[in-house]
């Protein structure tokens, strides 16, 4: 059986920059078990598998895996996924016409606004699929640990680290400075202890920054999840 993918790297003007995502454009036919072996196989952050919709109105179904489990929505692999689609012009043997995309996830409905210049797709922009809560607070000391961080590197003046998610569940918490955040390191056994796959994704740390070309610098650890670090910058 062969199934045809395309790579792309989201969050980025340049190939090989910003976060590498596998999408695979037709995934009809293959099981969650197949689906799982191949995720791992690319070993990148996540893959997307598309599938017809359930609903005719919507235009995909999509489940996303990381190269150890299978998560409910995520942001860039929702992106890299429009463009793909968005480039292709189809889904499922669908013409895709305008520019608003409609994903069904295990989150929800996640509403896509594909960007043009001229007639090419050059980019998206995401809606999640729930509204974002907090759900819960996180002592700085289990942050430390799992994170090889002190707990003075921590900076609690605007919100203790916390859980919260908008269709998946992070802790958030927020460091003094750049150097703290480059220093951090994940540590699997501490994950297990306190922040196991049943309870949190994974851990974004971030520091508010003064780059002309972005507020907010972070890294995502889930090492649980077969992600040990994701670097971003967000405006």
């Amino acid at each position: 059986m062969q199934v045809k993918f395309v790579t792309v790297d989201v969050f980025t003007d340049r190939q090989f920059g910003g976060n590498p995502l596998a999408v695979v454009p037709d995934a009809t036919g293959l099981s969650t078990r197949q689906m799982q072996a191949i995720a791992y196989e690319f070993n990148l952050a996540e893959t997307t598998f598309v599938l017809p919709p359930e609903k005719a109105e919507n235009t995909a179904g999509m489940r996303i895996f990381t190269p150890r489990a299978e998560i409910p929505f995520a942001g860039h692999p929702n992106i890299g996924t429009a463009y793909v689609l968005g480039r292709r012009g189809e889904s499922h043997g669908r013409p895709i016409r305008g520019d608003k995309l409609l994903f069904e996830e295990t989150a929800g409905l996640v509403g896509i606004e594909l960007w043009r210049q001229g007639s090419t797709v050059i980019g998206a922009r995401l809606a999640a699929p729930q509204p974002l809560v907090v759900i819960e607070e996180v002592g700085c000391d289990i942050i430390g640990e799992a994170c090889a961080i002190s707990v003075a590197d921590i900076e609690v003046r605007h919100h203790q680290p916390c859980i919260a998610g908008c269709g998946m569940r992070f802790v958030f918490a927020e460091l003094n400075d750049l150097r703290a955040l480059a220093a951090a390191q994940p540590r699997s056994d501490a994950f297990v202890r306190h922040l196991p796959m049943d309870r949190v994704t994974g851990v974004h740390l971030y520091v508010w920054t003064s780059r002309e070309t972005a507020d907010i610098q972070s890294r995502m650890f889930a090492p649980l999840y077969g992600v040990p670090c994701n670097a971003n910058s967000h405006r």
